[in-house]
């Protein structure tokens, strides 16, 4: 006797939703799983495949008519293009599975559907840098190529960056639970041309986050900060450089801002005068105070070359939650920019750069300068090997130890 058939369920995704009132709405759902699909698709099981997109990024897609199995938990999810009817017909796409799983399809693989076709768009969208203009942000392409590899900085400091941010976004639920917002601060300091600025770009390559450059001499106001900073989507990073010119020496430990604001008759800072009037409680009133869960799963970083010149209240416990010192080059990160430059990884030279580089301090920056000024591996390095003498010769003639 045959086993009875297995009933099997069917949910229709449609491209365009119609409604009893005319209204066509589009239906995001059905970007989602074209999007979630594109990366699911192995081209040798397909008779037909329909490639688009422009520039640099193709994406695959099912041709209509066609249909392709998805695994999901050990699960198998049959998805099939559908064409609609006519000329005004509707195209869809069907999803099918056995009846049993149905708990699990609405509960936990529609839901990583959604998930995912987030994570693909991030993926193989261009990141943009945005940059303030009054109470609106303004943005622009950014392709800067700095990755965590290809980084010149401290490998243990390095792989404690990477850490914090992979620990960070697997938190969300643990943020909720202890009643904080769901962001991340960074402090990055030290000497100029130490690579704060390829840091910060690494951390975008990583997350695929747009950035939001603010510049606060743009800005009259802490309200103009507020609109602003509540305009920051989800997912993005904020970035301050050399926020110790931000804001005058003075400590709010005295008693007074670092900026006393202009108020208005009512009281309010008076966005109308032509004086900045941004006060340092302001942005703090964003990191961590009553805005600061205005979004969520954002990443705020301040840059400075002189850490002992910030506001005390800057640097207390939870502001900013972790301190990146950005240090001169030493020999693993100038194995780095070798290894970037020329692909290699040991040279005749290296000895003696070694050495040197432990005696004399040089920035990743003066490194890169002396590497790129030839692309004859031997030329470069005699080149950095002479620069680096001098510099330590000019060290002893000034008498430092």
């Amino acid at each position: 006797m045959e086993p009875p058939p297995v009933e099997r369920c069917t949910v229709v995704v449609r491209r365009i939703e119609v409604d009893t009132s005319n209204c066509d709405d589009y239906n995001a759902f059905y970007t989602d799983v074209h999007d979630y699909l594109a990366t699911r698709i192995d081209p040798r099981s397909m008779r037909r495949l329909r490639l688009s997109g422009g520039g640099a990024t193709k994406v695959m897609s099912m041709d209509r008519g066609d249909s392709m199995t998805d695994l999901f938990e050990g699960v198998q999810f049959r998805w099939a293009s559908v064409p609609g009817d006519g000329d005004h017909g509707v195209d869809s796409l069907e999803l099918s599975f056995d009846a049993e799983h149905m708990d699990m399809a609405l509960a936990r693989y529609v839901p990583s559907i959604t998930a995912a076709a987030e994570q693909a768009r991030r993926l193989n969208c261009a990141l943009r840098i945005y940059m303030n203009e009054s109470t609106s942000w303004r943005g622009i392409s950014h392709h800067h190529p700095a990755t965590f590899e290809t980084l010149a900085m401290d490998p243990p400091t390095k792989q404690a960056v990477i850490a914090d941010i992979d620990r960070f976004l697997k938190r969300k639920e643990y943020y909720r639970r202890i009643g904080k917002a769901w962001k991340r601060g960074y402090l990055l300091y030290g000497p100029p041309g130490t690579g704060k600025s390829s840091l910060v770009a690494a951390v975008a390559n990583y997350l695929r986050f747009n950035l939001y450059d603010l510049d606060l001499a743009e800005l009259r106001c802490n309200s103009m900060l507020q609109r602003l900073l509540i305009g920051m989507p989800n997912k993005s990073i904020l970035v301050i450089e050399d926020i110790d010119c931000c804001f005058t020496a003075t400590s709010r430990e005295d008693g007074k801002d670092r900026k006393t604001p202009v108020l208005a008759e009512d009281g309010s800072d008076d966005c109308s005068s032509t004086q900045q009037n941004i006060t340092l409680s302001g942005l703090l009133n964003f990191i961590d105070g009553l805005w600061s869960t205005s979004g969520e799963e954002r990443i705020i970083i301040f840059t400075t070359n002189y850490k002992d010149r910030l506001d005390p209240a800057l640097l207390r416990p939870g502001r900013m939650d972790m301190h990146v010192y950005m240090g001169y080059c030493g020999w693993e990160a100038f194995k780095t920019l070798a290894r970037n430059y020329f692909l290699v990884d040991d040279h005749p030279l290296f000895q003696e750069i070694q050495a040197l580089l432990a005696k004399v301090e040089v920035t990743p920056a003066e490194v890169s300068e002396m590497l790129l000024r030839n692309e004859d591996v031997d030329v470069a390095m005699q080149g950095l090997l002479e620069f680096l003498i001098a510099k330590k010769q000019g060290k002893e003639d000034a008498g430092e130890a």
